[in-house]
């Protein structure tokens, strides 16, 4: 049996926190500022899977959130050799993404514009969360400026964004509810 983990550790009461590895930074550091925003990411994620839509959709979106908490650990990670230790994300898990992209879109209709966010609450938190996995990807990509970061958290970050916007269409199509195409003359 292993012992509960404690919500509280008082470590942090001065602005600092430990990386995986165990490097103090402060509670503004770029890692921390990226694996935060993965963890609002995957909070937005777990608010659509909570939505009333298709349980295949619910079932892959468990898998993001899976995912995302092993991402969140590697851009948490300072040491090479702790992050072997790591759940990883892997050219595998890119591929359900593109695949699971593949099978909406052949639904969808052509586009041919700029979508307007909206037309639903389920629609519009698939569109916060593409928004928030953009942030997490620059921040990301930020970090790997200076640090080593794991490739596949990268490239799943960019492909996730595309999942959430074709998931915000189908979920659109599948609601009944007309997606409004931006007019650049308004």
């Amino acid at each position: 049996m292993t012992n509960p983990i404690k919500i509280y550790t008082k470590t942090g009461d001065k602005g600092e926190t430990s990386l995986i590895g165990g490097t103090r930074v402060p509670k503004f550091n770029i890692r921390i500022e990226a694996y935060g925003t993965v963890d609002e990411l995957n909070s937005y994620i777990g608010l659509i899977r909570d939505q009333q839509i298709d349980s295949h959709y619910k079932d892959v979106l468990l898998i993001i959130q899976h995912k995302l908490f092993a991402s969140e650990s590697l851009l948490a990670c300072d040491n090479e050799e702790a992050s072997k230790k790591l759940p990883n994300v892997i050219e595998k898990d890119i591929k359900l993404l593109e695949k699971e992209i593949d099978k909406m879109s052949e639904l969808l209709p052509e586009l041919h514009s700029f979508i307007i966010p909206g037309g639903n609450t389920v629609v519009s938190y698939c569109h916060i969360a593409r928004c928030v996995c953009r942030r997490a990807e620059r921040l990301t990509i930020k970090i790997a400026s200076e640090y080593s970061v794991d490739v596949f958290v990268l490239k799943y970050l960019n492909r996730l964004s595309d999942y959430l916007f074709v998931l915000a269409r189908k979920i659109a199509l599948d609601s009944g509810v007309a997606e409004v195409q931006w007019n650049h003359g308004i």
